[in-house]
């Protein structure tokens, strides 16, 4: 059975850095474009970074870009994101995607294998 499992988040002062990562088991999803998302307290989830299956292509939220980095290492199955100068604005849980195809894509809507999540917490 296919799974998506996150880790590394934790509680961190603003401005540090952390990296996430998604490990996939069951299946091999080095042929699908992977994507990371978050949902703060209250609010919708939404779209964080998303990178092609060669990791050629990738796009990111107009808020982390410059500050976040989505990599990924096909011969590990393994998904990284990559958060510089943290802001408590970025405090949400954290969830890895797989899309079905290849391409990058910023809706949720495309994507069909979810972790359950890591949670962030930036304090000020």
């Amino acid at each position: 059975q296919a799974q998506l499992v996150e880790s590394g988040g934790g509680l961190v002062q603003a401005g540090v850095s952390l990296r996430l990562s998604c490990a996939a088991s069951g299946r091999t999803f080095s042929n699908n474009a992977m994507g990371w998302f978050r949902q703060a307290p209250g609010k919708e989830r939404e779209f964080v970074a998303s990178i092609s299956w060669s990791g050629a292509g990738t796009s990111y939220a107009d808020s982390v870009k410059g500050r976040f980095t989505i990599s990924r290492d096909n011969s590990e199955n393994t998904v990284y994101l990559q958060m510089d100068s943290l802001k408590p604005e970025d405090t949400a849980v954290y969830y890895c995607a797989s899309r079905s195809f290849g391409g990058i894509s910023r809706s949720s809507n495309d994507y069909f294998y979810w972790g359950q999540g890591t949670q962030v917490t930036v304090s000020s």
